[in-house]
């Protein structure tokens, strides 16, 4: 512990003498992989499976029952229900500016936005299908995606689950939020941000929040696809919030790679549009913005803030919240004359 503490202090103190780099303005544009470039006719159908309920086992939950894009981009639960009405264990990371991140999920276990996009169809508490083949059996029975498929991606058997990915993760690589009060306080206007959230951002660097929220989505620096920004996830245990919010139960990262060093390790997550995307962590145990402040002052810098210094964090990062890209809900190809989900 005292070695892991150790690098927090160092890590401080590069953050503290590199502070112009701390803060940045959301990019245009995310990171488009070689191997899925983007055009209209892609997004268009990756947006109708992103809607689409018949990508679930019982044709109940669809991408969107998550990761509400006509909202918050989450669903604002602590857990989400998926098929037959169960519970997963963590919260449903938010989907706007997911384009930046460079792992996915909060133990970073997928390497991309297609990555992603392939795991909650065929988790069994999520959308549930039984195997790829038969996600992919279940769209080639509607005509109106297979001749959508054969136009975009070429070949006989267009329809492949790599190629659902692909569909899903170019509509998701819209789904950004620019021109927040802060974008456009550090493009030079000024009156973007009250008097309060400017001394929030100074306390919001000062207290060390930057180690690891920083760069332009306030995850961490930028990194190579397939590499994550990874932190300890509470590093201080002594105190009450870490068995009051149970925040020790999951173990993280250390699910995926069974290595006990990342034991309570984490993604660290985007704040961007944090203040709309409550409940907090990756269990969703904290119902408020300001208490997850003091939250993650005392368990990750063993701080004890003010609650006038809690209220000048919070204005700083409800700048953070930028302007949602109108979502229209699509039309989606219809199965004449059949179901697809009976049992």
């Amino acid at each position: 512990m005292l070695k892991f503490e150790a690098k927090i202090a160092a890590a401080l103190l590069l953050a503290a003498s590199q502070s112009v780099m701390a803060f940045e303005t959301l990019p245009a544009k995310p990171p488009v992989p070689a191997d899925n470039p983007m055009n209209p006719a892609k997004i268009a159908l990756g947006k109708q499976l992103f809607f689409d309920p018949r990508l679930s086992v019982d044709g109940t939950v669809s991408c969107n029952s998550c990761h509400n894009v006509m909202s918050s981009g989450t669903d604002n639960r602590p857990v989400s229900v998926g098929v037959a009405g169960q519970k997963g264990g963590r919260s449903a990371p938010n989907v706007w500016n997911a384009a930046f991140l460079s792992v996915q999920f909060w133990d970073g276990r997928a390497a991309s936005l297609e990555d992603q996009a392939k795991g909650p169809i065929l988790n069994p508490i999520e959308m549930g299908m039984p195997s790829a083949d038969e996600a992919v059996q279940r769209i080639r029975a509607i005509p109106g995606y297979v001749s959508q498929f054969n136009a975009i991606f070429g070949g006989k058997e267009a329809v492949t689950y790599d190629n659902i990915a692909k569909a899903i993760a170019a509509y998701e690589r819209t789904l950004l939020t620019p021109n927040s009060p802060f974008d456009r306080y550090l493009k030079g206007d000024k009156s973007a941000l009250s008097a309060q959230a400017q001394q929030g951002m100074k306390l919001f660097e000062q207290t060390g929040c930057t180690s690891c929220h920083s760069g332009a989505n306030f995850a961490g620096p930028a990194m190579q696809a397939g590499s994550g920004f990874y932190q300890k996830f509470p590093i201080y245990q002594n105190n009450d919030y870490v068995s009051k919010y149970n925040l020790m139960n999951d173990t993280g990262r250390h699910n995926v790679t069974k290595n006990d060093a990342d034991k309570n390790i984490w993604r660290v997550p985007t704040l961007r549009n944090i203040a709309v995307s409550a409940p907090y962590f990756h269990n969703g145990s904290v119902e408020t913005l300001d208490e997850a402040v003091r939250v993650m002052a005392k368990t990750q810098l063993d701080k004890n803030l003010s609650d006038g210094e809690v209220a000048d964090i919070v204005a700083f990062l409800d700048s953070l919240t930028g302007e949602f890209p109108k979502q229209t809900m699509p039309q989606l190809p219809p199965t004449a004359n059949r179901t697809l989900t009976a049992k």
